[in-house]
C-alpha cells in the first residue's frame, strides 16, 4: 500500500534536481518543490510522476510544466492535465522546443479547447475507420486525407484533424461519417458534372451563388443518401436537430423537387437562378465546402489520363483475345461498345463491355476505369471505346511515376509517398505519432548460382528437411474427448465413471480419434540486414533462407521474406524479398542471393508494418519469425537504450493483440539478457551453425500449429 504522508519540500526537491539536471542547467526548483508539497501524496505523486515523463523527452518544457501544473489542479481535470503534456511533447516531435513551450505556456487556450481534445474525433484515429468504410461504398475507390477544411477534390476526401461540433464524442464520430458521406455522395452522384466555374461566372455575388448552389445539391444528396443509406441518414437528420438547423420556408420547395429519385445536377443548376434570390440558409453540419477550382483541375487531369489509359488497355486487351481467336484475322479492326445490364449492384447504370457485338469479361482495371469515366461524365463517350494504335500515345501520359526510394532520401528530408508508424516512448510511457518513416525497397537480385552453391553444400539436409516437412503436411492429430471415435479415450472414461458415482450426469465424450489436421498456416520471414551482419553471419541467413524456401515448397505453406534496416527514425527501410502472393521462382531466389548488409537495427516500425502485412493475409495461424544477430540499434540515437528495447517489446505486444505468434532466431550469444523481456521465455532460440536453424523452425512449426 502507498504511504499516504505527503512528501517533504527536500524531498520533492532532490527528485527535481535529479530529473531537471541542475548541475548542469542551473534550473531553480525550490519554488515549484514547495508549491507541490502543499498537495496531497496522491496528487503528488500524479503530478511527480507527469514531470518525470514530460523530462524524458525534454527538461525545459518539463521545467515549464512543472512552474504551472500545480496551481491547476483545483480547477482542472486530471485527463484534461495528461492531454496538456502529451499535447506538448507532440508539438516538440513535430516542430520542436519552441511550439512545445508555447503550448506548455498557453495552458488557458488548451483548456478551452480540452472538450476537442476529449470528446472530439482525431482524424488519426478514426481515419482507418473512416476510409474502410467508404471503400465499401459504391463508385470511385476514394483516399482520405487531413486538411485545415472539409471538401474532396472528386478523388480525395479532406476532414480536419478535430471534429468536436456535437458535445458527445459517439455524435462526433457519427458528424465525421456523415462528412465522409456527404463528400462520397458528390462524386457518386454527379454534383461535378456541372461546369461549375462557369455557372457562378453568370452571377454578380458568385460567393452567394456558390453557396445556395451548395445547399441545392446538398439537398439532393440527402435524398439519394436516405434512400442509400436510410440508417445513417436518419442519424443525420437527428443531429441536425440537436444543432437546431432548419431549413427556411422558402427553401422547402426546393427540398422536395430535389428529393425526387431521378433529381440530378442538372436540376439544382436549373433551381439556382430561383434559389439565388431567397435567403441564405444556415450552413449544415456535415456540409462541408464546395471548392470548384479545386475539383476542376483534378477532374481535367484525370479525364485526359483515364481516356488514354482506357484505350491502351483496350488495345491490350484486344491482342489478348485475339490470341485466342486464331481464326480471325489480326489485320481486322476492333470494335468495342456497351450494352446496360439488368441490374446494377453498384447503383449504377450496368455496362457490360462488348467485342464485335460479343460481350467480354474485362479485367478489374478495365471496369474500375470505365466506373471512374462513367462518374465523370454520366456515360462513356463512343470516342474512349477505340482502341489506341502503335505508339499513339507516349506512356508517360499515362503510366504511374513511381519515384525510386533511394532519390526520395536524397537531399531535405521529406515523407512524400512514405509509411509512418508510431514508436512507443518508455520514459514517456505514450507514443510518438506518426514518428518513424518508413519506405519499401526491392532487394536487387544476384544471379550468381548462390542456390545451388548453397543446395549442393546442403544436400543431404535438404533431403531430410523436404521428409520432415513432407511428415508435417501429412500427419494427423489424435482428437480426445469425443462423442465417436476409434478407441475409448481413458482419462474421459475414468472422470465420467467418478461423476456417474457422485450422481452427475455422466458425459458422452468417451472416446478419441485420429484427425488429419488441414494446415492454414502464413509465416513472415523478418531478416535483419544491418551493417552487424557482415560476413558470415549474411551468408548464414542466405543460405538458412534458400533451406527455409526449399522445406517450406515441399510443406505448402504460405510465406514472405522482408528484410529490414535503416538510419535513425527519418531513414527506416525495409526491403521486399518474397512477398505472399509471389511464386518462389527465379527472382525470388536472386534476391535471396542479393541480401546484403546495410545500416542499423532499428525494429519496431518493421514489425509494425510487416504486422500490418500479415494482417491483409486470411489465414488461421500466423507467424513473424525474426532472423536477427543482436538487439534493437540506431545511429546517433537512444534506440540503442532501454529506449529500442521497449518500443520493440511493445510492437510485438501489439502483433499478439492482432493474432500474430512472433518467435525470434537469434545468433547473438548475449540474447538470453534481453529476448526474454522481448519475445517471452519460450519464444526465441540461439543458435550457432545454419544447420540448426531449419530443425528450430520445424520444431516451432509443430508446436504453434498442433
Amino acid at each position: 500500500m502507498t504511504d499516504p504522508t505527503p512528501l517533504t519540500a527536500a524531498h520533492i526537491e532532490k527528485l527535481l534536481e535529479a530529473w531537471f539536471e541542475v548541475e548542469f542547467t542551473f534550473l531553480h526548483v525550490d519554488e515549484i518543490a514547495a508549491s507541490v508539497a502543499t498537495l496531497s501524496r496522491d496528487e503528488q505523486n500524479f503530478l511527480l510522476d507527469w514531470i518525470q515523463r514530460v523530462a524524458t523527452t525534454h527538461i525545459q518544457i518539463a521545467y515549464q510544466f512543472a512552474l504551472r501544473a500545480p496551481n491547476l489542479l483545483a480547477h482542472m481535470e486530471r485527463r484534461v492535465i495528461e492531454a496538456w503534456a502529451l499535447y506538448a511533447m507532440d508539438a516538440y516531435d513535430r516542430a520542436g522546443i519552441s511550439p512545445a513551450v508555447r503550448v506548455i505556456k498557453d495552458v488557458e487556450h488548451f483548456s478551452r479547447l480540452s472538450h476537442e481534445r476529449t470528446a472530439g474525433v482525431v482524424f488519426e484515429d478514426v481515419s482507418g475507420v473512416m476510409l474502410n468504410f467508404v471503400h465499401g461504398l459504391s463508385g470511385r475507390r476514394l483516399k482520405l486525407e487531413q486538411d485545415e477544411a472539409i471538401f474532396t477534390d472528386s478523388e480525395t476526401l479532406f476532414l480536419p484533424a478535430v471534429i468536436a461540433r456535437m458535445q458527445k464524442a459517439e455524435d462526433n464520430f457519427i458528424l465525421c461519417k456523415a462528412m465522409v458521406t456527404m463528400m462520397w455522395a458528390q462524386t457518386r452522384f454527379g454534383s461535378f458534372r456541372a461546369h461549375l466555374s462557369e455557372l457562378f461566372s453568370g452571377y454578380e455575388d458568385t460567393e452567394r451563388a456558390l453557396k445556395h448552389f451548395h445547399t441545392l445539391e446538398t439537398l439532393r444528396l440527402e435524398a439519394c443518401i436516405a434512400r442509400e443509406l436510410p440508417g445513417l441518414y436518419r442519424e443525420m437528420q437527428r443531429l441536425r436537430a440537436e444543432l437546431q438547423e432548419c431549413l427556411p420556408d422558402t427553401w422547402l420547395p426546393f427540398a422536395r423537387e430535389l428529393g425526387r429519385p431521378d433529381a440530378t445536377v442538372d436540376d439544382s443548376v436549373r433551381l439556382l437562378a430561383e434559389a439565388y434570390a431567397a435567403p441564405t440558409p444556415p450552413d449544415i453540419c456535415y456540409q462541408g465546402e464546395l471548392r470548384p477550382e479545386v475539383v476542376e483541375a483534378r477532374m481535367a487531369a484525370r479525364m485526359n489520363r483515364e481516356k488514354i489509359l482506357l484505350r491502351v488497355k483496350l488495345a491490350q486487351l484486344e491482342q489478348e483475345i485475339k490470341k485466342h481467336r486464331l481464326q480471325e484475322s489480326h489485320d481486322k479492326p476492333a470494335q468495342f461498345g456497351l450494352t446496360e445490364k439488368s441490374e446494377a449492384e453498384s447503383g449504377l447504370t450496368a455496362l457490360e463491355l462488348t467485342l464485335d457485338g460479343a460481350p467480354i469479361a474485362p479485367p478489374e482495371d478495365v471496369r474500375q476505369l470505365l466506373s471512374s469515366i462513367q462518374l465523370d461524365l454520366g456515360e462513356i463517350p463512343p470516342e474512349y471505346l477505340v482502341a489506341a494504335g502503335p505508339g499513339e500515345y507516349d506512356p508517360r501520359l499515362y503510366e504511374e511515376k513511381t519515384a525510386d526510394p533511394d532519390d526520395v532520401w536524397q537531399g531535405t528530408y521529406h515523407e512524400e509517398g512514405a509509411f509512418l508508424y508510431p514508436e512507443w516512448d518508455y520514459g514517456r510511457q505514450h507514443y510518438r505519432k506518426n514518428w518513424c518513416v518508413m519506405r519499401e525497397k526491392d532487394v536487387l537480385p544476384v544471379h550468381d548460382g548462390f542456390r545451388e552453391t548453397t543446395l549442393g553444400k546442403y544436400g543431404g539436409l535438404v533431403k531430410h528437411l523436404r521428409k520432415t516437412f513432407e511428415a508435417m503436411r501429412d500427419e494427423n492429430r489424435l482428437l480426445k474427448r469425443q462423442v465417436y471415435g476409434d478407441n475409448v479415450d481413458i482419462d474421459a472414461l475414468v472422470e465420467a465413471l467418478a461423476d456417474a458415482r457422485d450422481g452427475s450426469e455422466m458425459s458422452d465424450r468417451l472416446f478419441m480419434r485420429m484427425h488429419r489436421t488441414e494446415r492454414n498456416i502464413a509465416v513472415m520471414f523478418m531478416v535483419d540486414m544491418s551493417g552487424s551482419t557482415r560476413g558470415w553471419i549474411n551468408d548464414a541467413e542466405r543460405e538458412s533462407l534458400i533451406l527455409l524456401s526449399e522445406a517450406l515448397e515441399t510443406l505448402g505453406d504460405r510465406y514472405a521474406i522482408y528484410g529490414f534496416s535503416g538510419t535513425t527514425r527519418k531513414r527506416c527501410e525495409l526491403f521486399r524479398i518474397k512477398r505472399f502472393d509471389e511464386p518462389y521462382n527465379e527472382e525470388v531466389k536472386a534476391r535471396i542471393s542479393g541480401i546484403r548488409p546495410q545500416e542499423y537495427t532499428r525494429m519496431g516500425f518493421a514489425i509494425r508494418h510487416l504486422t500490418s502485412v500479415l494482417n491483409d493475409v486470411e489465414a488461421r495461424t500466423k507467424l513473424l519469425i525474426t532472423l536477427s544477430d543482436g538487439k534493437p540499434d540506431d545511429y546517433h540515437d537512444n534506440y540503442r537504450t532501454q529506449y529500442g528495447i521497449e518500443d520493440t517489446r511493445k510492437a510485438l505486444q501489439e502483433a499478439q493483440r492482432s493474432g500474430i505468434h512472433p518467435f525470434c532466431i537469434t545468433l547473438d550469444e548475449k540474447a538470453r539478457d534481453y529476448l526474454p523481456h522481448l519475445y517471452g521465455a519460450v519464444n526465441y532460440t540461439v543458435i550457432d551453425e545454419v544447420s540448426k536453424l531449419p530443425f528450430k523452425v520445424a520444431d516451432i512449426y509443430r508446436r504453434l500449429t498442433t
